[in-house]
């Protein structure tokens, strides 16, 4: 496993090549650090790339032209090591193909590419799938940003707050304890914009938001002006978490979500499923801009 670094006046950002997985975060100006320090005590990872699934298949399984495949939850990108394709002060480009391995468990041949570029106090991934293979593919895609919480040593996590760009009236969807969703949602927002952090929030799992208005989440602190904002588009799902009792919460824009109570297993009949032509590109982004 390799660490690369990239940086600009402003910001140091670090980026492991197993799984492209952000490992930092520093703004150099203010000497913050605003991702989770992947303590393995409540969780080891930072920022995992969730590809080709999101979230959890029922018994880890999914059927495609009659066939059983097994996936773990995520899916396998994030355990893989990429390939550096372009390195310069202020971006890397990451490359996953697919292989012998990968066709075992998922049977379509495709690349993922990874892209972070840094532009004064704000870091942008991109990711971007390409169908290499003859037949069109069926695949999720989500982002798993680990956030610090607090960010500073005098606040405490129950200071904290995200607050979104739209007021909402979505409810969330609970996870059963194999990780499926719930077949209805239970409310939540009621025409607010605000979820104040508190850890016992998440220890019924992740709060799943369908079809949000917002693309905004600021992440912010009623102490002092340090804080975050995240800028998603095009992601039909999200995911907000924090493992018990840890300092951080994940902002997770996804294209997928787990299985349904109810699914039927199809990967082809799966909610949120991308279908991507052969030949064809798929992308999508987003932005953390720290101060």
């Amino acid at each position: 496993m390799a660490v690369y670094t990239i940086h600009n006046d402003v910001l140091k950002v670090q980026i492991s090549d197993k799984g492209a997985e952000l490992q930092s975060i520093f703004n150099t100006s203010t000497e913050l650090e605003y991702l989770w320090k992947g303590d393995a005590a409540f969780w080891g990872k930072k920022s995992p790339i969730l590809f080709p699934i999101v979230g959890t298949l029922k018994n880890n399984t999914y059927y495609y032209q009659q066939k059983a495949y097994q996936l773990n939850r995520h899916g396998f990108a994030r355990d893989m090591l990429f390939v550096v394709e372009k390195l310069d002060e202020t971006s890397i480009r990451f490359m996953l193909k697919s292989n012998a391995d990968t066709l075992s468990v998922y049977p379509f041949p495709f690349l993922l590419i990874v892209h972070y570029t840094l532009k004064n106090n704000a870091l942008s991934v991109t990711y971007t799938v390409k169908n290499t293979g003859a037949n069109e593919m069926y695949f999720s895609l989500g982002a798993h940003p680990a956030f610090a919480v607090p960010l500073t040593e005098n606040t405490d996590y129950e200071q904290y707050s995200l607050v979104f760009n739209h007021y909402e009236n979505a409810g969330i969807w609970p996870l059963t304890a194999d990780g499926l969703i719930q077949t209805q949602p239970v409310p939540f927002f009621n025409n607010n914009n605000k979820i104040d952090l508190k850890k016992s929030l998440f220890y019924g799992d992740a709060l799943v938001f369908k079809h949000l208005q917002s693309s905004i989440i600021q992440l912010r602190n009623n102490q002092n002006e340090h804080g975050l904002t995240f800028t998603y588009h095009h992601f039909p799902y999200l995911g907000v978490w924090a493992a018990k009792d840890a300092d951080f919460v994940c902002i997770e824009p996804w294209c997928g979500i787990a299985d349904s109570e109810n699914t039927t297993q199809q990967l082809s009949e799966k909610e949120g499923i991308e279908r991507l032509a052969a030949a064809c590109v798929f992308e999508r982004s987003w932005q953390v801009s720290v101060y």
